[in-house]
């Protein structure tokens, strides 16, 4: 096996084990509110890849026969950029999980899970005011995710349900977190920086959770199984894999691979929850689906002067 389908296969996985994420999440809220399910999913997240850190510096060090990176070897440049991009991609993560986690409380994990994959087709668009250049595909599958969103969450009565609203917002927060998340991997560890922010989201959700919301140890004990599955298999699990297998495959083919998470989320609501959307909203995931792969399509190469390489 190559180690770019090795890396294709454990991209797929991911899709799987996020898609069936958001069942996991749906039910969770039968037990507890939405700040004190993902402060104790996150939580939980964060402590699993403590060992994970460990083992991996270990597999590194074995590898390339290097010193394991640690905070006391890093240079101080490399902990302020762990430190601030743990912290920023904490925030804006806690903004992205708060809307969905609300929106599902209105709505179902399999019309959440299209809603939040729009952040595939958001990022390229936002680059927009970064000075980025958009693709004629990227405008189509703008077009193709409007209407799909438009059957999947407009009724007949040509009203949008609050849930689709705070999804909606969701996604925004998660089009930020990975255009921060690109910011700062380049500079940082990409399992430390999970770390960080996981333990920040965490925090973030624990006060709120103070604030708002009265949590009863019961209570969250009997929605154990949907926390340990949304924080240490869906989280801790599926963004390791993400940041081992990103590394041996095309960037387009990775979001593509990991845009299927919308599907195997209306799959996990039909099978786990007996829920099945109606043929209307099948329609509008099928015209996200389009739009999302169609953005994922690769570029034609623009050949380069003499000069403009130069100056790349």
């Amino acid at each position: 096996m190559t180690k770019t389908l090795r890396a294709n296969l454990l991209l797929l996985l991911t899709a799987i084990i996020w898609g069936m994420g958001f069942v996991a999440q749906d039910v969770g809220m039968d037990y507890m509110g939405p700040f004190t399910f993902n402060a104790v999913r996150l939580l939980l997240a964060a402590l699993v890849l403590l060992p994970c850190i460990r083992l991996l510096d270990g597999s590194a060090a074995k590898r390339t026969g290097r010193k394991a990176l640690t905070l006391k070897t890093m240079s101080k440049a490399q902990k302020r950029s762990l430190l601030l991009g743990g912290v920023l991609c904490g925030a804006v993560m806690a903004g992205g999980m708060a809307f969905q986690q609300y929106g599902l409380l209105y709505s179902s994990p399999g019309k959440a899970g299209f809603i939040t994959a729009l952040y595939i087709v958001l990022v390229p668009v936002v680059g927009i005011f970064f000075r980025h250049r958009v693709r004629l595909f990227v405008w189509i599958a703008v077009l193709l995710c409007l209407a799909g969103l438009y059957f999947l969450s407009v009724t007949e009565a040509l009203t949008v349900g609050l849930g689709d609203i705070l999804l909606l917002v969701g996604a925004l927060f998660f089009t930020g977190h990975i255009l921060v998340i690109a910011h700062f991997s380049p500079q940082a560890d990409g399992v430390r920086l999970s770390c960080i922010q996981f333990f920040i989201a965490a925090g973030i959700f624990g006060l709120l959770t103070l604030l708002f919301e009265r949590p009863v140890p019961g209570d969250i004990l009997k929605g154990w199984v949907s926390i340990v599955y949304a924080g240490a298999v869906s989280c801790a699990a599926g963004y390791t894999l993400q940041i081992i297998a990103q590394r041996d495959t095309a960037p387009a083919v990775a979001s593509l691979l990991m845009s299927l998470e919308s599907v195997f989320a209306v799959l996990a609501q039909w099978i786990i929850l007996g829920n099945l959307l109606s043929g209307r909203e099948l329609l509008g995931c099928g015209l996200m689906f389009c739009g999302i792969a169609l953005s994922q399509l690769p570029g034609r190469k623009r050949k380069c002067r003499p000069a403009e390489e130069a100056a790349s």
